[in-house]
């Protein structure tokens, strides 16, 4: 059989912009058929189906429906029983919600389920016996049992048909509750002796096409002599009864009459069958009439109760009344929260009055037992707002900082009216979302680390550390190493930076003796969109190591030439040899050298400064001192470990060069290398060529400081004087230089004697040309006293100016600066 399917349709659009539609559909639709076009009827736009996640809530009634979100579409999910459904409640319909996000929207959708005719009439029972009387006279009535009928409507139970009618006929009357109570009419006078036992059908018809029906098998006992059946005294009795009384309560006592007397007269009650349900709830004492409660009652499933009751004698005559039972609700139901809608997660920037989640609250008791109320805490930045009959927005109530909370729990508490109140709760978690508005903040606000020099490329120096008050990613920090130069170099040729980390590492081994420090630049950055950063300073010191052994710079050490220094045999305890002098590139106690004598042909003969270097004299030299005399001095350092440099002096103790030469090939064999005869002639002529030089300088510098002097004499006011320099005698003519007078060029490496000078006369007698510059000249010869003295610090730079207008000394110190004689007269004199 074809099912023809009508929908009825009808949109209702409410002032809030939120939508109302009805439909209309039979039941046992198949799975899948198509309800409704919903995106249509609502005007709404597939892509906001799927942008707003739409979904149907149905509350506590089955899922029966589902929504096809790229179609637009309602679907049959189960197949749908009005019967299951609803019962006897009509009209039967489905109250739906349709929820969408983003913005947050409710529509209301309401399906009524109409009825097919898809359940036959039955009864409670295949058979029935009735006994009766043979005197029962022509319009006696025999109730007889209501077939039931799930279906409603047209296709519910429309009448009855009896067959064979001889004796009887149905009656049909109509009942308070809107029924009708099926009568069975005996229409012919029971003769038991011409027929003891009839036998009839009952069937029960539906209005439905095609038409169904149901039989019931009637038996009729035909039994002597009892005309009188029972009455009961009320047509219609009423009781108020409390749900959740407890079981054995009693509601009322029904009663009937008989006219009859002895056992016809005697009357038993029943509950008639029309309704199932009621026998389990209800029971009624077959001899008093005592209606008592053996179930429980629930006012939010059933406020009303209709109960058939039946008196039969024992003639099997019969009457019918009916119990109405009133349910009084009691306030026994906690408001139900349903959390239609929630977001698990918010933006910290999000605006006021945003909406985070949408509930249903529901209260099934009656009156002020259902009236609710909802709240939520006070201390949180969040409201609860009523938006329709029972339905409510959680929504934000200021700005939101995650740094300060990142998570709330959110309790809505709903209580309603009844005596006592009754209330129940629901918690959210609101977890809330990270906005990058927190930069990096390094933990100190500039770094310092120390790196010995000399190590291994990509060590790690040490770590920049930088936290983020945003998280997740808004927290993510990565360092960047800032472009900058050093020395004119990159800083990423010196020094990397972990990205993730912030480990510093060097890039290239460091040398303290070419860098000792450099400035950088180390970037924090995080990874919000779009990102925010700062920077930190970062300097780092190169320590020193002992790297480096000490430097000997003199003497100087040949590969193929012999350099000694000569002492004379006159030589005094203390007298200065020579001066080993080092130098080492480190620095701080890694520099610091000391001198030691490691190996001498005669230990007894020179010792070594330790702390200077100074090879001196440590007895008086004799004859019998060899003249070639080799030293080893080792130079060490002070780092840890130590490190040294050996230098060899040869020394010739000798009064005169000849000498030294004559013992030159003997010591030239107690070198740890012996070379041919060619290095003997390079050895002679590197010594001719030395003196030659030095001759050459002599005359050179002489040559200078006539031409000086001459000069200063030249642009002196005073008439030019000759001044002859002691013992020199003029008398010949032949302006000689007496022997006497003569240059001493001393070179060793003692501060006192390590300069060269000019010998001066052996006399000191000055020459006063004038009487009038008698005090200007003794004073002058006193400056030169001072002057000549072997521990002053101080060079005669310019010659005297004699001037009976300007006699002037220049006299400067080591460092070239000039001094005041006078000064120098009288601080020689305090001493």
């Amino acid at each position: 059989m074809r099912r023809q399917v009508l929908l009825f349709i009808v949109v209702l659009f409410l002032p809030s912009a939120r939508g109302q539609v009805s439909y209309s559909i039979p039941e046992e639709m198949e799975k899948g058929s198509l309800v409704c076009n919903l995106a249509q009827d609502l005007g709404l736009d597939l892509k906001r189906l799927q942008t707003g996640r739409a979904r149907i809530h149905s509350g506590d009634t089955a899922e029966y429906i589902e929504l096809d979100r790229g179609r637009g579409v309602l679907l049959i999910k189960e197949r749908i029983d009005r019967e299951a459904l609803c019962g006897e409640t009509t009209p039967c319909a489905l109250h739906l919600q349709m929820i969408l996000e983003n913005p947050m929207e409710l529509f209301r959708i309401t399906i009524e389920i109409t009825d097919i005719n898809d359940n036959a009439p039955s009864f409670a029972s295949n058979e029935k016996l009735i006994e009766i009387s043979e005197s029962a006279v022509t319009g006696s009535k025999f109730v007889l049992e209501k077939a039931l009928d799930a279906d409603i409507g047209t296709n519910g139970l429309q009448s009855y048909s009896l067959k064979p009618t001889d004796n009887f006929a149905l009656k049909y009357e109509n009942q308070a509750d809107g029924g009708k109570k099926v009568e069975m009419v005996l229409q012919k006078p029971l003769d038991r002796e011409h027929r003891e036992q009839i036998i009839m059908f009952l069937s029960a018809l539906d209005g439905g096409q095609p038409r169904m029906s149901g039989t019931m098998q009637i038996t009729v006992n035909v039994l002597d002599v009892n005309d009188n059946a029972p009455v009961f005294t009320k047509s219609v009795y009423k009781a108020t009864i409390t749900e959740n009384s407890p079981k054995g309560t009693s509601i009322l006592t029904v009663s009937a009459t008989d006219k009859d007397t002895g056992s016809n007269r005697e009357i038993s009650y029943a509950i008639s069958n029309s309704k199932r349900r009621l026998s389990e709830l209800f029971q009624i004492d077959r001899k008093t009439g005592d209606v008592i409660l053996i179930g429980e009652i629930d006012y939010e499933k059933t406020k009303l109760f209709q109960i058939d009751i039946e008196a039969i004698d024992n003639g099997g005559l019969s009457d019918s009344s009916k119990i109405i039972v009133d349910v009084t609700d009691v306030n026994d139901n906690s408001p139900q929260i349903k959390m239609l809608s929630k977001s698990e997660t918010v933006l910290e920037d999000s605006p006021e009055e945003t909406v985070i989640a949408m509930l249903n609250v529901n209260d099934p008791d009656s009156d002020r037992n259902g009236y609710v109320k909802c709240q939520i805490s006070e201390d949180i930045p969040f409201k609860i707002q009523n938006t329709m009959n029972g339905f409510y927005s959680i929504v934000t109530e200021m700005a939101l900082d995650r740094e300060i909370a990142h998570q709330y729990n959110i309790t809505v508490s709903c209580s309603d009216e009844g005596v006592p109140s009754l209330s129940s709760s629901v918690t959210l978690t609101l977890q809330i979302s990270d906005v990058n508005d927190n930069p990096p903040v390094f933990e100190r606000s500039s770094y310092e680390a120390y790196i010995v020099e000399n190590n291994t490329p990509g060590l790690s120096v040490f770590t920049v550390k930088a936290r983020d008050a945003d998280w997740n990613q808004n927290a993510r920090v990565s360092y960047i190493l800032e472009d900058s130069s050093v020395n004119g170099v990159p800083v990423s040729s010196y020094v990397s930076v972990s990205a993730d980390s912030g480990v510093v590492h060097a890039v290239r081994s460091f040398d303290y003796e070419q860098i000792k420090d450099f400035h950088f630049l180390v970037k924090a950055q995080d990874g919000g969109s779009p990102p925010l950063s700062s920077n930190v300073s970062v300097k780092i010191l190169i320590q020193d190591q002992n790297d480096n052994p000490p430097q000997v710079l003199y003497p100087v050490q040949t590969g193929g030439s012999m350099v000694a220094e000569m002492v004379p045999r006159s030589a005094d305890v203390g007298y200065l040899v020579t001066k080993v002098v080092a130098v080492d590139v480190d620095s701080g106690q890694n520099a610091w050298l000391s001198y030691k004598l490691q190996k001498a042909t005669d230990r007894a003969l020179f010792e070594v400064g330790l702390q200077n270097g100074e090879i001196r004299t440590i007895r008086q030299v004799s004859d019998k001192d060899a003249v070639k005399q080799r030293l080893s001095v080792i130079v060490e350092d002070n780092g840890q470990p130590s490190r040294s440099a050996t230098v060899i002096v040869n020394v010739a103790v000798a009064d005169s060069f000849p000498e030294v030469l004559s013992e030159f090939t003997d010591f030239a064999h107690d070198k740890e290398y012996n070379d041919n005869l060619t290095f003997y002639l390079v050895l002679a002529l590197a010594v001719v060529s030395f003196l030659f030089i030095t001759c050459l300088v002599v005359i050179i510098s002489v040559k200078i400081y006539r031409w000086r002097q001459s000069r200063i004499l030249y642009h002196s006011s005073l008439p030019v004087i000759p001044y002859y320099p002691p013992r020199y005698s003029d008398t010949l003519g032949t302006g000689t230089l007496q022997h006497v007078y003569n240059y001493e060029v001393c070179r060793t490496t003692d501060s006192r004697k390590s300069d060269c000078k000019f010998g001066r006369a052996a006399s000191q007698n000055v020459l006063i040309m004038d009487p009038s510059s008698t005090g200007t000249m003794q004073r002058i010869q006193n400056e030169k006293s001072i002057l000549d003295e072997p521990d002053s610090p101080l060079e005669v730079r310019n010659t005297l100016n004699l001037s009976n207008h300007s006699n002037k000394l220049h006299i400067t110190d080591n460092k070239g600066h000039t001094l005041d004689p006078q000064t120098i007269i009288e601080s020689k004199q305090s001493r």
